[in-house]
């Protein structure tokens, strides 16, 4: 594969919908010389929210982790405020409270290509947890979330958007949300001369 030709995954989260930045998220990547090469905006179900986020006992266990890595932090108890110390229970917890509020509103899911498109769009996006994004980044420009305070409301940390990690993560989730759908091929002017 040519290296202008690498694609990423984004979706486009309630809160993001919610605060009018899609056309926003859409400019940062175009200006970074990014194509967008599928777009929609749409209302996901429970199941495809469900399938979107990994379900193995590993996984779930790690969200439970943090949750509690979270805690100790600042000096909670995590049998006070969600009921237990067990990292599956408290990791099933935050993928439900994931769920939704991933599915309380419409989202917006992209495919987006160019140069190192993965590590690009993840630059752009910015820290996962929005507290220690950079300014000049999506997350560090318009959110300022804590785990602590989405711990304390019972509800995902709100980060605008989510990005694909890897190049392997991004071939996986185009074919979940985009199946056969078409991702189209074009010339921007000036880029791709």
């Amino acid at each position: 594969m040519h290296p202008k030709e690498e694609k990423t995954f984004v979706l486009v989260k309630p809160d993001g919908v919610r605060k009018g930045l899609i056309g926003e998220i859409i400019t940062r990547f175009e200006r970074r010389d990014m194509k967008i090469v599928a777009l929609e905006m749409f209302m996901p179900t429970k199941d495809q929210i469900n399938d979107h986020y990994p379900k193995d006992e590993a996984w779930i266990r790690r969200v439970g982790q943090k949750t509690f890595g979270t805690y100790e932090k600042y000096g909670y108890d995590p049998v006070q405020e969600i009921g237990t110390d067990d990292d599956l229970k408290a990791g099933s917890m935050v993928r439900e409270w994931l769920v939704d509020f991933m599915t309380s509103a419409p989202l917006v899911r992209m495919v987006v290509q160019g140069i190192h498109a993965v590590d690009m769009v993840r630059k752009i996006a910015g820290e996962t947890m929005p507290y220690k994004a950079d300014m000049g980044t999506i997350r560090g420009d318009f959110s300022n979330d804590s785990p602590l305070l989405a711990n304390k409301e019972q509800r995902p940390v709100l980060n605008i958007l989510h990005a694909s990690e890897t190049p392997e993560e991004a071939a996986h989730e185009i074919k979940h949300w985009f199946g056969e759908s078409e991702i189209y091929d074009y010339k921007r002017f000036g880029v791709d001369n």
